[in-house]
């Protein structure tokens, strides 16, 4: 069968599988925007919480890491655990990348998937073109992935929106627009700590809710990370070794423990480097839990149980959930319905096996959704190091 491979999705992820195949001569069409999750979807002035050792897309030939792209820009170097990095500096580097090594990319997005009758995929663009494709690879990093709580959905019924009641941290990339006015930021994530700390430094009143004594907190900065254990790209520590590196049994164990492993190993956190920004400019409210929400007359109310039982309203003029992403195959409606009903999942996450496979032959899915299947590495940008030539490896072989 001479029909291409379709990548669909241009973040880190996509473009380093299309680079991987292309590299095996396997021809590949690749869809979308590049980076546009990281460039419309991130808030102006971020820094990544990843370490540049944790940020390099990975290329099937040397010469395309992120200080290789400095080097090329004549951007100070980014090499060691102390240098951080701005995401502008990062959006570059992916463009960079594709530039170098995905040349072909087609800024168009897929409409639908579908199987087709004797062996393949059925697939149409917004351009209007259909084609066929021997196997489809599903890259698309976040998008239609972010994630609402039930208990703040009433105060957004239309869904959440910068300009309803309350939005989701994805759908800000200019928080200037909050100056002067009072915002509550929902998470103690990164994401969340570092909304709040930038809409603080533009100018607005800023309240962090959170569940859970202690629930915000800092990682340690690199010089103060035990010297005895291994170092990973996420720090010094046995366990993130291990799911940097090893993540091969992964999908062995049971499944309630790899969803809860998921959400634990590096979960929420602050940066060391946002501490000294965070704190003295953001208040912290700590709750037992978030009862409901509402919006009377367009002005959000959170309903909270504190940690002493009572229940409690606080207001604002908008509030961010920070509230992470969660994968629902259900939300990826560009894959037919027939399709989606043939996919084995659990909890919402297509289940898959060696090389990234799922159950549907000739279907592929690499970047957050391969995490219930490949341990929390894949929510990374370095986990393209390991999942990019494996697929590309296992696909050729299927597929050749």
């Amino acid at each position: 069968m001479n029909h291409p491979v379709a990548v669909i999705g241009a973040g880190p992820f996509g473009l380093s599988t299309a680079a991987h195949l292309r590299a095996r001569g396997i021809p590949v069409r690749a869809f979308g925007e590049p980076m546009v999750s990281w460039r419309a979807h991130m808030p102006a002035g971020m820094l990544l919480k990843s370490t540049p050792a944790a940020s390099n897309i990975d290329a099937p030939q040397r010469g395309h890491t992120l200080g290789d792209y400095c080097a090329a820009a004549g951007i100070r170097r980014l090499v060691t655990d102390e240098d951080i990095i701005p995401v502008e500096t990062f959006v570059a580097y992916g463009e960079w990348f594709q530039q170098k090594l995905v040349p072909d990319l087609e800024r168009v997005r897929v409409v639908s998937v579908d199987r087709r009758g004797a062996g393949g995929f059925e697939l149409k663009l917004d351009s209007g073109e259909q084609f066929t494709a021997r196997a489809v690879v599903v890259a698309t990093g976040l998008s239609g992935l972010s994630y609402l709580p039930q208990e703040l959905a009433a105060a957004a019924p239309d869904g959440p929106a910068p300009t309803a009641a309350v939005s989701h941290s994805s759908q800000h990339h200019d928080l200037t627009r909050f100056a002067g006015k009072d915002l509550i930021v929902v998470g103690a994530g990164q994401s969340a700590l570092e909304t709040a700390a930038l809409a603080a430094e533009a100018g607005a009143r800023v309240r962090v809710v959170a569940r859970g004594r202690g629930a915000v907190a800092f990682g340690a900065p690199p010089w103060e990370q035990p010297r005895l254990r291994p170092e990973s790209p996420f720090g010094r520590a046995w366990s993130l070794y291990a799911i940097s590196y090893y993540p091969h049994p992964y999908r062995y164990l049971p499944a309630a423990a790899r969803h809860f492993l998921v959400r634990r190993i590096l979960g929420p956190l602050g940066a060391w480097w946002l501490r000294d920004r965070f704190e003295g400019a953001v208040k912290v409210r700590e709750v037992s839990r978030i009862v409901r929400a509402g919006a009377p007359g367009g002005r959000p109310m959170l309903a909270v149980q504190t940690l002493g039982g009572r229940t409690e309203e606080l207001s604002a003029d908008h509030v961010i959930a920070a509230t992470g992403y969660r994968v629902d195959i259900a939300a990826m409606d560009f894959l037919g319905h027939e399709l989606r009903t043939q996919l084995a999942v659990s909890r919402g996450t297509p289940k898959l096996g060696a090389g990234y496979r799922s159950s549907v032959p000739g279907l592929y899915f690499t970047g957050l959704p391969a995490a219930a299947s490949y341990g929390p590495v894949m929510r990374f940008v370095c986990g393209t190091e390991f999942a990019s030539p494996r697929l590309a490896r296992h696909l050729a072989a299927a597929h050749g």
